[in-house]
This record gives C-alpha cells, structure tokens and sequence, in this order.
C-alpha cells in the first residue's frame, strides 16, 4: 500500500473537551489494528490546538498521554495561546506578514484553531493532514429491524488509500449528526411551519426529506449499508458554486502547499467547512468509504470502552440542555447563512435575505411557543446583523486566502 518513500501524516485536532484523551486512545488503537503503526513507511504526526476555555479544561487534559500510547505515534505537537504567539513573532521577524493580518489567520474561532493546525503541519512538511473531531469515533452504526448494529471503521487507513490522487477527501458521519430534536406536529406548529423555519436558517445540502426521516429516526442517522460494503470513492460534483466537505473525518493533501485554502468563518459564527467548500471549484474533491460516529450530545462515551448499545436514544425537545444546544446550532447557522448567500448567489442576495425574514417573522413566535423559549426571537436580530456586516465579512474572507497564500510561498521560497 505505502512502498514508495515514507509518507509523513498529520493528525489534528481542534478541541476543548476533557473527553479527548478517550478519544486519542481509541483512535491510536484503531491505527495500530489497521496496522500503521507497524508499517516503516508511514509516519504519524500528531498536531492538537487546544482551547481551556471551551469547558475549562487544563494543559494536561491534553498533553498528558499515557506513554504507551505515546510510542505509537511519531511526535506530538500540542498548541496553546503561547504556541501561536511564537508563530506569529516569527513571522513578524520573518516580514511575512503583519499583526492585523496574523490576526486574521490565528485569531479567535474555530477557523483559527484548524488554520493553527494546518499551519503547524504545513510547518514540519507533512504531506497529508487529517482533522478528526474530539466527539467523533472510528465506528458506524446501522439498524436492522428494532436493533443498533456496530463496525469498526479504519478512517485513517482509508483516507491514505485515495489521498494522494486528490486534493481533498472526506468520509461519511453517521450518529447524531443534526441538532434539530424529534418533533411532534400540533395545529399550533404544523410540519410546514417546521420545515419553513429550518429551510430559512439551513444551508444547501440540509435537504427536508433527509432531515426528516432522521428527526423520524429520533435525531439518529444510520450508516449506508452500501457504502460500508463499498471500496469505491465518488468525486464529489460542485453544487451552487461549491463542493460541499465535512469539518472532520476530512484529510488535505498538503503535498504543494499553494494548493491548500486557509479556514474563515465570520465572528461568532461557524461554517468554515462550508465556507471551505466554496473555495474549491479547480480542486478535485473525493467521497471515501468510511464513517465515524458522531456523538452529539456526549452520552455515549461509553462507546471508547466497548460498550456498544443495542439501542440509541430519541433526541426529544424535553429538556433544556437539547433545546440549547438547538438554538445554539440556529444561532450559528444563521450568522454564516448571509455569507454563503453572498458568496454563492449574490445576483439574488436581496431577494433571498427578504424571503429568509418573512419566513422568520412568520414562523419565529411558533417556534418560541413550541420549545417555551424566547430567546429563539434573536434568530431574526442576528439575521439583520450578519447581513449589514456581509460585504465587511465577505472582505475579510478574500483577505484570510490573501495572507495565507503569502504565508505558504514563504514555506515554499523562505529568505
């Protein structure tokens, strides 16, 4: 599989939960079972950015892996606060950038955490770089009549196996993928209601039927029987001037760095694996045969020691914990959804935000009625501030690829 010279990979993560040291372990036990960790040819490079803030987590939380596990990778590279402002004094001495646009790349987000990776692995020559998420497992779930059924997945493994003839490649995520709880229709918010709402804040690719036949499902989306059984990768075709990826079972080819987009998304908000995928008209993205399961709600980290449930739970608008973390998830699709819009269909920007609103204003006190919370209301107040702020953020998004790309031709021509 891997006969030519060795092949250096990086595997990252953006994280802020203490579950991660579960997560890692599971992850370098699933590269030694798909026998990397043997192979001479292949070497593993870990880069983790971390956030202490995220759930008030400590240095160790990450750093302290146990050494057995250790032996298995090739290095580790852990990035804090202090990590990123050494990259950025170095390029400041170095004249490759300045403080506004160092920034821009490295600033606060999720954007500037995944660019702190890709950075870093570009940095130390990796020719491949993985994103795996702190709350996905190398495992897929299907149903068989009323019963879960498990398999393992070599996510790794299989991402090797396509990358060097693509430019990008992601797999498949089954779990709890979606935010949007089970929900009962009531003459007080009708199917149509629902689906007006979730249409108006969504992007493209949240297609109604799916969504609903997984809301059917309890919130639980179930692997592809086909795709699992499967050995065959599918170029992904651009829709509406982008070709959509995931944030994390997702590996970038770093081979010719000038061919690699940095991460944006505007503040506050997220979406910049969507705002990736606009980026990628000349580049030659592939779907991969393998899924990890997406835990959504961290109730089944139990899952990383074996115990594997026969059944999975209904995601219930019944508590307030899921109902927060729904209104969270609206909350950041609409900040990003003018952008996209902009980006993607500015011909009919006007129209489509003046649709988006109505359909709010009309739907917006049903859905504060259905949940029994208020607060539902700012979804309308951050629609009408991401869309005056549009150009300024559409401005920043061009800016974030002008610095990167002067960062990546001083990797390639360094003084």
């Amino acid at each position: 599989m891997y006969k030519g010279k060795e092949i250096k990979v990086g595997i990252g993560f953006a994280t802020g939960r203490k579950s991660f040291q579960k997560v890692l372990r599971t992850y370098i036990h699933n590269w030694k079972e798909s026998n990397l960790v043997e192979n001479q040819k292949v070497s593993l490079n870990l880069f983790v950015a971390y956030d202490l803030s995220y759930h008030k987590t400590k240095i160790t939380d990450y750093t302290n892996i146990h050494p057995e596990l250790a032996e298995h990778i090739n290095s580790s590279k852990f990035i804090g606060n202090e990590d990123i402002e050494e990259e950025i004094d170095y390029l400041l001495t170095e004249n490759v950038i300045n403080r506004k646009e160092a920034n821009m790349i490295f600033g606060k987000g999720y954007a500037a955490k995944r660019n702190a990776v890709l950075y870093k692995a570009i940095k130390n020559k990796m020719d491949y770089l993985i994103f795996l998420d702190d709350d996905e497992y190398p495992m897929a779930v299907t149903k068989s009549r009323q019963t879960a059924i498990w398999g393992g997945q070599h996510v790794l493994s299989t991402h090797l196996s396509h990358i060097a003839q693509a430019d990008i490649t992601h797999g498949h995520h089954c779990g709890y993928i979606s935010p949007i709880p089970y929900v009962e229709f009531n003459d007080s918010m009708t199917e149509a209601d629902f689906r007006s709402y979730i249409e108006a804040i969504s992007n493209d690719i949240i297609n109604w039927d799916t969504l609903k036949r997984v809301m059917e499902n309890g919130g639980v989306t179930y692997a592809d029987t086909a795709v699992l059984t499967s050995d065959e990768a599918v170029e992904v075709q651009e829709t509406n001037h982008a070709k959509f990826i995931s944030g994390a079972n997702l590996c970038i080819n770093l081979t010719d760095s000038s061919r690699v987009f940095p991460f944006y998304n505007p503040p506050g908000a997220r979406g910049e694996d969507t705002f990736l995928s606009t980026c990628l008209s000349d580049r030659k993205v592939v779907r991969i045969p393998c899924y990890t399961f997406h835990d959504g709600f961290s109730t089944y980290n139990h899952l990383l020691a074996g115990v594997l449930p026969v059944k999975l739970k209904f995601i219930t608008a019944d508590n307030e914990q899921i109902t927060t973390r729904f209104y969270k998830a609206c909350i950041g699709w609409i900040r990003y959804k003018p952008l996209l819009l902009y980006i993607t269909d500015r011909d009919h920007y006007e129209d489509k935000i003046a649709e988006m609103r109505e359909q709010l204003k009309e739907t917006l006190p049903k859905i504060c009625a259905y949940f029994g919370e208020m607060d539902f209301m700012n979804v309308l107040s951050e629609l009408e501030k991401y869309n005056k702020d549009v150009e300024i953020h559409h401005r920043d998004f061009l800016e974030t690829q002008r610095i990167w790309a002067k960062i990546m031709e001083h990797f390639k021509h360094p003084q």
